[in-house]
């Protein structure tokens, strides 16, 4: 197996720069601050970003927990991979993790100096440091259940695949041990924006009762309802919960898992 690491000190533009690097030297295994991405997709591994403290973020990492590690190691052999990108702080990181996956201890080092310029990576720092934003180089609907709760953005960019370009989507979070990480909204302002966005897209539906579960991925919602007048319920229905999914975890950065409407009563006009 080829080993190829991309190193860079923490807030350089590491995970930014990740897909141009695995497609230049056609790479479809990423293993980044304690997840395993292959072709785009989360496979295995939890997010170091998900961790509250820095020292957990490292550990998380560098696969310091056995069950993590032995996540990893299995879909590991089970994808049968021939090369992998490996981003790291430093020489150190790579072979902790490297000996921790049980992966080989020859590998090729790109710098990140070596691929972004000094204005990059400064405004990759600021960014980091100012804001608190860290990227993770998969598509926004593969994470987002993981971090309901935080403020999520996605960034985009074109990169060249067996001279084909391809559109990349790339993911921003703000993690708890940053300044601006998870947040809290009360069930009360949970329920009031759910339930202006019905009662403003449709004038047949008045909420009566919200009731939420929540769950570490996002949460559930069950909305009560009495009907005024006779409709199509299931296609006003269906409507009406694409808009709250859109409008609300775009308001909140929560995860709506799912979102079921509970008919109470029937007003005829």
């Amino acid at each position: 197996m080829e080993i190829i690491c991309l190193i860079g000190k923490s807030g350089t533009g590491k995970s930014y720069r990740a897909m141009q690097v695995a497609s230049l030297y056609n790479i479809d295994c990423i293993i980044d601050d304690g997840l395993l991405i292959y072709k785009g997709r989360v496979v295995a591994g939890v997010s170091a970003k998900k961790e509250k403290t820095k020292m957990a973020a490292v550990k998380r990492a560098i696969f310091y927990e056995d069950e993590h590690r032995r996540q990893v190691k299995e879909k590991l052999n089970e994808l049968n991979i021939d090369r992998i990108l490996i981003l790291a702080t430093s020489l150190n990181m790579v072979e902790h993790i490297t000996e921790a996956l049980n992966l080989p201890n020859k590998y090729e080092v790109i710098n990140i100096e070596d691929i972004s310029t000094k204005e990059e990576i400064e405004t990759a720092r600021r960014q980091r440091l100012k804001e608190g934003k860290h990227v993770i180089p998969v598509p926004v609907f593969e994470i987002k259940r993981s971090f309901s709760g935080y403020f999520i953005d996605s960034i985009k960019n074109i990169i060249v695949r067996d001279n084909k370009k391809q559109n990349v989507e790339k993911t921003i979070v703000r993690p708890t041990f940053s300044y601006l990480g998870k947040f809290t909204v009360s069930e009360t302002v949970i329920k009031n924006i759910i339930s202006y966005i019905v009662e403003r897209e449709t004038d047949a539906l008045k909420v009566d009762t919200i009731k939420l579960d929540n769950r570490e991925e996002g949460i559930e919602v069950a909305i009560y309802v009495t009907v005024k007048g006779l409709c199509t319920l299931n296609k006003l229905a269906e409507t009406v919960i694409k808009k709250i999914k859109e409008e609300f975890e775009h308001i909140t950065g929560i995860n709506i898992i799912n979102i079921r409407f509970i008919y109470k009563d029937l007003k005829l006009r």
